[in-house]
């Protein structure tokens, strides 16, 4: 297995975009499916969140600071899914938001993902060398180690984000 952080990011992306679409085939299923799947995207979605705030884009922004408005700008994207996932984790499947809420964290998070793949992640590759991405991956592997696993207040992301930037 590759440890360059940007093929493990983009595994990541993978995973998330096949849980995305097993939601959305799940339509004519009962609540509880649904509810299930979801757990398992609040569950992908903070481990992956949590290895880019704490790991990749510090480093990207303290290496490469002409991409620091790329960087604040995925710090606001997390922030607006942790917001929707801590909503979604305390919701009933059954309720009657819960299919939208879901499916505005799948567009937010979907957005987000291809913004990375399209412009940042071939900037943040052209701009460091496959020794430190290779070391940014080998630590972003042992952060998933324990890493949350379980949407937190958006609060105390904001406070962690805020420590980190400044």
């Amino acid at each position: 297995m590759s440890t360059d952080g940007i093929v493990l990011l983009k595994e990541d992306h993978k995973e998330i975009r096949k849980l995305f679409r097993e939601f959305e085939q799940a339509s004519e299923k009962p609540a509880r499916t649904k509810g299930k799947i979801v757990e398992r995207i609040l569950e992908a979605l903070t481990v992956h969140t949590y290895i880019e705030n704490e790991c990749m884009y510090p480093e990207v922004r303290k290496l490469m600071p002409d991409l620091a408005d790329h960087v604040l700008e995925s710090y606001e994207e997390h922030h607006v899914a942790d917001v929707l996932c801590v909503e979604l984790a305390a919701m009933s499947p059954d309720s009657e938001r819960f299919d939208a809420k879901t499916t505005v964290l799948i567009e937010n998070v979907t957005h987000h993902m291809d913004e990375e793949e399209q412009d940042w992640f071939p900037k943040v590759r052209a701009g460091l060398g496959r020794k430190q991405l290779q070391e940014l991956g080998a630590r972003m592997l042992e952060l998933k180690k324990k890493a949350p696993r379980k949407p937190s207040q958006p609060s105390a992301i904001k406070k962690a984000v805020d420590a980190v930037m400044s």
